[in-house]
C-alpha cells in the first residue's frame, strides 16, 4: 500500500478513508478524511475528520433526510473525476452543516454538496446550478423526514 492509502492493485482507497483529489472549498490542502456517523448504521449526521490536520473536522448531513425533494444535478464530467460507477446508488451525497445555538438556527449548504463515490472512495465538493439551493438554509426551515439537528 502506498503512502496515500491507495491499494496498488485496485487503485481504491482504504476502507473508511475518503480521498478528495481537490480538497474541500477553502481547505484545498487537505485531501484525506474519515467520515464517522454520529449514530451507528445511520448516514443522517456524520463528522468528516481530516487525517492530515488534527482537529479539522466538518459536520455533514444527508440532504435527502433534510429536504425530501433535494435533486442535485451535476454535469457527468464532474462526477467522472470520482471514477466510474455501475449505478447512481454508488454515489453518496452530503451537505456541510454550520452548527449554531440553538441547534434549530444551524444552517446547511445545499448549494455546494459533497459527493462520494462509494466504490473508489473518492469525494468532491461541487457547486449546483439550481438557483433554489443556497449556501445557508436553516435547519428549522427544512421539511425532510426524520430531520436531525447538527
Amino acid at each position: 500500500m502506498s503512502s496515500d492509502n491507495v491499494t496498488e492493485d485496485t487503485g481504491l482507497y482504504e476502507e473508511g478513508t475518503v480521498y478528495f483529489p481537490e480538497g474541500l472549498f477553502g481547505f484545498e490542502g487537505y485531501r484525506k478524511f474519515v467520515p464517522v456517523p454520529l449514530e451507528p448504521d445511520s448516514d443522517a449526521v456524520l463528522t468528516l475528520h481530516s487525517l492530515e490536520e488534527e482537529g479539522l473536522a466538518f459536520i455533514i448531513m444527508n440532504p435527502f433526510m433534510l429536504k425530501e425533494d433535494y435533486a442535485p444535478e451535476v454535469p457527468l464530467e464532474e462526477l467522472e473525476i470520482l471514477g466510474s460507477v455501475s449505478d447512481e446508488s454508488d454515489y453518496s451525497w452530503y451537505v456541510i452543516c454550520a452548527a449554531r445555538k440553538p441547534a434549530q438556527e444551524s444552517t446547511v449548504n445545499l448549494k455546494c454538496p459533497i459527493v462520494f463515490n462509494t466504490v473508489t472512495r473518492k469525494g468532491r465538493q461541487v457547486i449546483l446550478e439550481n438557483q433554489e439551493y443556497g449556501f445557508r438554509h436553516k435547519l428549522k426551515d427544512l421539511t425532510g423526514k426524520g430531520k436531525k439537528t447538527c
